[in-house]
């Protein structure tokens, strides 16, 4: 390993490179030279093996993983290593690139994925997030300003982020989204996000709730109308569609559009043309479709409700949304983000949250998810306007959203036996007990436990290994 960087730098830390390149190493070269302009050292390694020793003497790092393909061989290769140090943020590199590939490992966990023609300067910018994550900032940020559309996700939890993560994947992008994720859960914020990201934030964004239209009026509101093309239709109309033209087209609850409707839209994804309704010639759109819905699609294909050729075509790149419970941890950051925007707007100083009352907040499972939140913390607001700070009894929770119930699980005995006992031997065997029930629940997906057990899936997994080595 040469730690020789340009102008006679070195780091006391190394990324890794080297994860399954080529034999070639030009992919490996890429890399050095890239991260190497940013005084960062790099160690290659070429098996899981020598992954696993490196962690065994040092802490987390940045991993930089290089595949020749996007394949299941990659894919596994790629979650073998990410759990030989799940502290260490892995970004990807791919040979052979798409946005589905990059969708695909950013939503199993990568940190970043780039494909073939990343720069210099996306590889450092990657290793800047990468270190930032693990508390080391070992390089320079290029840009110091937060991305304005970042702004709109409010939230810091691995959840979040992996949207994140997507939207800057897609942005550039003309292709086609299906968001999904419970009511509530802040999927046009999503939609807003993508369009603000990139060039087309320059044109408009058009919103259309397609269960809120009546359904003899969705196909105009659409795609517009000439005029005589029924009674009322005085003069000529343009749809929702050419409005939106050059820009983003939000199709929210598109599981409501009627069925006869899906096979015109269907046409419109594909040949990228219109007609209005009532008219005869065709008109050409530019626009970039993003549909929402909060229902299982691809249940409504199987019971005959959803064209299945309609599914395929909206869910190019999906985006699942969670919803609050899954990212819990970022409740206090909406809390206090809602409190500032509610107080601007009312012209209200700002207030403060009491520990108690935020733990209380936090407590709860939010079945109305982030719009819920806002709703409640707006009326907190409002209702003690000239407080300086909010405490439990300030925030009306309604009935429907309940603590999560403590589940009793039966301890080893009433009362201390009278010899006594090894305490920390009872605690690990208690704590054994509960993740193998969480694990046995969700079929050894460590993901799904570590939800169940509200626990982040790195704390999981090494409280599992500290159980396995004890």
């Amino acid at each position: 390993m040469n730690n020789n960087l340009p102008n006679g730098k070195t780091t006391p830390r190394a990324a890794l490179s080297g994860i399954g390149i080529e034999s070639n190493g030009v992919l490996a070269e890429r890399i050095r030279v890239a991260a190497g302009e940013q005084y960062v050292a790099l160690q290659e390694v070429f098996n899981l093996a020598a992954v696993t020793g490196h962690f065994a003497s040092r802490g987390p790092e940045p991993i930089l993983a290089g595949f020749p393909d996007s394949g299941i061989e990659a894919m596994s290769l790629f979650e073998e290593l990410s759990s030989v140090s799940p502290d260490s943020p892995v970004i990807v590199i791919l040979e052979r690139h798409s946005v589905n590939d990059a969708v695909r490992f950013i939503r199993n966990g990568a940190f970043e994925c780039l494909g073939p023609g990343a720069t210099a300067c996306e590889i450092s910018n990657a290793l800047t997030g990468a270190f930032e994550r693990i508390g080391e900032r070992r390089i320079p940020v290029s840009d110091s300003g937060t991305e304005a559309w970042r702004k709109l996700l409010v939230g810091q939890s691995p959840a979040i982020e992996r949207v994140a993560k997507i939207i800057r994947l897609v942005a550039p992008r003309r292709c086609t989204l299906l968001i999904s994720g419970e009511t509530g859960s802040g999927k046009e914020m999503v939609a807003r996000a993508i369009h603000m990201a990139g060039d087309r934030s320059r044109r408009p964004m058009i919103s259309v709730n397609c269960g809120a239209l009546p359904e003899n009026l969705i196909e105009a509101e659409l795609f517009g109308h000439v005029k005589g093309a029924f009674t009322g239709a005085t003069e000529h109309r343009a749809g929702r569609f050419e409005q939106a033209h050059g820009g983003t087209l939000f199709l929210d609850e598109i599981g409501d559009l009627p069925y006869d409707l899906q096979a015109k839209l269907l046409r419109v994804l594909q040949e990228r043309e219109i007609q209005k309704l009532g008219g005869t010639g065709t008109i050409k759109v530019d626009v970039r479709v993003i549909a929402a819905t909060n229902s299982n699609l691809l249940g409504r294909v199987q019971q005959g409700s959803f064209r299945e050729d309609l599914y395929y075509r909206l869910n190019v790149v999906p985006v699942d949304l969670p919803s609050l419970r899954e990212r819990a941890g970022d409740i206090p950051l909406l809390v206090n983000h809602f409190i500032r925007k509610v107080c601007a707007a009312e012209g209200l100083s700002g207030k403060s949250v009491t520990s108690r009352a935020m733990a209380h907040i936090c407590a709860y499972s939010w079945p109305g998810n982030v719009r819920q939140l806002e709703n409640v913390v707006e009326q907190s607001v409002v209702m003690n306007a000239f407080a300086d700070s909010l405490d439990i009894f300030d925030f009306a929770l309604p009935k429907s959203a309940q603590p999560e119930q403590v589940v009793p699980i039966s301890f080893p005995g009433d009362r201390l036996p009278e010899k006594g006992m090894d305490f920390s031997q009872t605690l690990r065997q208690f704590e054994r007990a509960i993740l193998d029930q969480a694990l046995t629940k969700t079929q050894g997906n460590k993901t799904l436990a570590a939800c169940l057990l509200r626990l982040p899936r790195t704390t999981l997994i090494n409280k599992l290994r500290a159980l396995e080595c004890g």
